[in-house]
């Protein structure tokens, strides 16, 4: 039995051998039909330095190796010298001053290359995550990108640039355009770059199959993703170090019917807003600030996707978080980093879900938690005990209105009895784009639109009730300042209710949504559409705008 294993081993390495110079014939004679010399990395030395010059994924990615450095020369082994991803590299330390040479050499050279990252030094890890934006750079940039079209113009043609050349634009121009979203989604005749500006998303290139693999290598490398693998959804992060800040951008890429869509979400730490910076009508600001001094209870806010939830709740905390306060928030995912806040990142598929993490969070003896969202029943009511035991529980819940709070949470399998003493504000919130007053024309008011307006302030205070009488409203109209859309800029619009003895004993009933607006209506709430329409009377907004977002005046 020895005898065979030993037989077989032997015959093993025999046709290994066989195969290895099988490689190495091959790889001379892709060399010699390109005349571009031959290396063999398994018996020549690869230098750490040069190694460092190009991180592993993306080595590994672009089937290449840099094997060699002296001074600002650089030699770089491939067996596939046609590969994007490698002539992008070698663009790139062009760019940088380098002169590179290039080898031919087998898989199996760049195999043993490959092992030799581990041996590395950490500055190799140094580029994955991160980009840097010169104040240089990010003032040409918005010296030559003021509007849309400057950025269509700039994109048109972009064929001989680099992944990276194009990346900074892109991200340089959504920061000078103040965009949230950056889409790059790939279609049958192009692929296509879009911004979302102020909520809207808006078309500012069509890529060609080449520069778009170029955009999607890059983009993978920096967020640290798998660079050959194409069916799986996969989820990053990078930083953008910009004029002395941190921007990180949170990159999600899903198989698509004509390659990966990629959205990039820039998260600008200076959209960070103070309270008073929200936008709220003085009636709901008093508020607000009066139930986050309270020690205990809870403050849920809903609304859709993009509705401005988290923002609020980060200014909530930007309150409150002081050295003789213990903050503890709990997000899915952390998107801005809070001075003075602890923050802690759910992992579901880990078993760490809002439901555990908050029970943890309870251990850390904290006064304020944050819970990012409320999805379901165990985290529903693990957040109402923490909310009746001594601490301040602020969270977000996916309702249309502020009246759909209470039906939700019963709908979770909450008891209505515990709702009432743990639960002191709920919120509804959307945004609203502001009028741009560069461009914007003003309206008489005629008398039918003022009847509408007339019915939905009926039954507003009288001491907020606008007067209408020869009043003029902003209809918008486009200029080069607000990208030709009419509006520049956003604001929150809102309708919250507190508890009172009414409330709680309609809550005790497990009413419907229906049941519970007329409710908290007949106790005084300024709803949505109130709240919008007063924006319009105060010349913020327009009744376009307000239509898009709550709905038509008349209903």
């Amino acid at each position: 039995m020895a005898s065979f294993d030993f037989k077989k081993e032997k015959a093993e390495e025999e046709l290994e051998r066989i195969y290895s110079k099988q490689q190495e014939k091959r790889a001379k004679e892709l060399a010699q039909s390109l005349n571009i010399p031959y290396i063999d990395l398994v018996v020549n030395p690869i230098e750490l330095d040069a190694l460092a010059l190009v991180p592993e994924a993306k080595a590994r990615g672009g089937l290449f190796v840099p094997f060699q450095k002296v001074e600002k020369r650089v030699a770089i082994a491939t067996f596939d010298p046609k590969n994007d991803l490698l002539n992008e590299t070698i663009k790139e330390l062009e760019k940088k001053g380098f002169k590179v040479q290039l080898f031919i050499c087998s898989q199996r050279s760049l195999k043993r290359a490959f092992e030799e990252y581990k041996k590395a030094p950490s500055v190799l890890k140094s580029i994955v995550g991160k980009i840097e934006l010169s104040s240089q750079h990010l003032e040409e940039i918005e010296r030559k990108i003021k509007s849309i079209p400057d950025l269509k113009e700039e994109l048109k043609n972009v064929s001989h640039q680099t992944g990276t050349w194009i990346i900074e634009v892109i991200l340089g121009s959504s920061l000078s355009l103040e965009a949230s979203d950056i889409h790059i989604v790939p279609e049958e005749e192009g692929t296509k770059v879009r911004l979302r500006i102020d909520g809207i998303l808006h078309d500012v290139a069509v890529l060609n199959n080449l520069v778009y693999n170029s955009l999607l290598n890059r983009i993978k490398l920096l967020s640290n993703l798998i660079i050959n693998v194409h069916n799986i959804p996969q989820d990053g992060r990078f930083s953008i170090f910009a004029e002395q800040k941190e921007i990180e951008v949170r990159v999600s890429i899903v198989p698509g019917e004509y390659g990966e869509d990629i959205v990039m979400r820039i998260l600008n730490p200076e959209m960070i807003l103070s309270i008073e910076e929200l936008g709220f009508h003085p009636w709901h600001q008093e508020e607000i600030l009066r139930q986050i001094k309270k020690s205990t209870g809870m403050i849920l806010t809903s609304g859709p996707t993009g509705s401005g939830k988290t923002t609020t709740l980060y200014a909530c905390l930007k309150k409150v978080a002081t050295p003789e306060v213990k903050v503890i928030s709990i997000e899915d995912p952390i998107e801005y980093h809070l001075e003075g806040v602890s923050q802690t990142q759910v992992e579901p598929e880990k078993g760490y879900d809002f439901a555990s993490a908050l029970r943890a969070a309870m251990r850390q003896d904290p006064d304020v938690i944050l819970v990012g969202e409320i999805r379901d029943r165990e985290t529903a009511e693990t957040a109402i005990q923490a909310a009746l035991t001594g601490h301040l529980v602020f969270s977000t819940i996916h309702t249309n209105d502020a009246a759909g709070i209470i039906p939700r949470l019963v709908e979770m399998g909450v008891n209505p009895s515990l709702i009432p003493p743990a639960l002191n504000l709920g919120i509804a919130q959307r945004l609203l784009r502001r009028v741009c007053k560069k461009c914007a024309k003003k309206i008489t008011l005629s008398e039918e639109m003022k009847k509408q307006f007339e019915r939905i302030f009926e039954n507003l205070p009288s001491k907020i009730k606008p007067n209408l009488d020869n009043i003029e409203i902003f209809q918008a109209n486009g200029c080069i300042e607000c990208h030709n859309t009419g509006y520049r800029g956003r604001i929150g619009i809102f309708e919250m209710f507190k508890m009172s003895p009414r409330v709680e004993e309609i809550i005790l009933t497990s009413p419907s949504i229906s049941a519970m607006r007329k409710t908290i209506a007949e106790e005084g709430m300024i709803n949505l559409k109130q709240d919008a329409l007063l924006r319009v009377v105060e010349g913020i907004t327009t009744v376009e705008e307000l239509e898009r977002v709550v709905g038509p005046l008349e209903e």
